[in-house]
């Protein structure tokens, strides 16, 4: 099974709740022998303790350009720095805000606006003690993928045709898009696990709440919506309950990962 973070496992809130019978409901499955996998589009470095704790059997991050399988790192791919030196200064030319993600790191860029959804990630990311002085500018500058926040300032169209050729544009609504490398996504990250382990699709699960996760249910053979993914909802195989009311419990045990 494959399993979205914000709002599937946890809250994406700076409090990251949990209900404690989602950990009750991931001890069982594993105890009763079921493979589970994280699918996310974090990268590594922000998939922090209160997930790792949970000890699943590997992380496929980056929208699948990272995968790491009994914390053995099995797959990655970055960007050349060429590359992203040229995506950076697209940003700044169409005046949108970013937040460049790499595996072991984040850069932010202090020659861009800085709007308040980049800042809100922040000023998150200093308050859990993370850093976040890394710049655009610094030599070793590159990144797997990256976000953008975006307004009505913002060229979104000369942005969209400017990245065309190394990434796609992933629109995560209310003025925030997400962007992942082409040929790299969560659905070629469980296909790689799939194949690693020779399991056939009809086995797979994969359980989400927004539309960054249909890609994962056109990969497996049962697509589960949280209850509070209203937008994922059409595309789900079953509609399990919303996070603050036992969704991953009881779609673990609507399916027999435990009895």
């Amino acid at each position: 099974m494959f399993f979205d973070i914000d709002g599937t496992l946890m809250e994406d809130s700076s409090s990251h709740y949990m209900p404690e019978s989602t950990l009750q409901a991931l001890q069982l499955a594993r105890q009763a022998g079921n493979l589970l996998f994280v699918n996310t589009g974090r990268p590594a470095v922000n998939v922090d303790q209160d997930v790792r704790k949970l000890n699943f059997d590997g992380y496929i991050c980056g929208c699948g350009s990272y995968i790491e399988i009994n914390q053995e790192v099995v797959l990655y791919h970055g960007n050349p720095p060429a590359i992203c030196r040229e995506i950076a200064q697209l940003v700044r030319d169409c005046n949108a805000s970013p937040l460049y993600e790499r595996r072991d790191a984040f850069f932010f860029d202090t020659h861009t606006r800085i709007l308040p959804f980049i800042r809100e990630i922040r000023e998150s990311f200093r308050i859990q003690e993370k850093n976040i002085w890394r710049d655009s500018t610094d030599p070793d500058f590159s990144f797997d993928k990256f976000v953008i926040a975006y307004d009505n300032a913002t060229d979104l169209e000369q942005f969209k045709a400017g990245i065309a050729p190394y990434f796609v544009f992933i629109d995560r609504g209310e003025g925030f898009a997400e962007m992942a490398q082409k040929n790299y996504s969560k659905k070629t990250g469980i296909e790689y696990i799939l194949n690693y382990y020779q399991i056939p699709k009809a086995n797979a699960y994969a359980i989400g709440d927004s539309l960054n996760d249909l890609p994962m249910f056109e990969t497996v053979g049962t697509g589960i919506a949280m209850g509070n993914g209203e937008k994922l909802i059409p595309y789900a195989d079953y509609i399990t309950a919303d996070l603050w009311h036992d969704g991953i419990y009881q779609a673990m045990q609507y399916f027999e990962f435990f009895k």
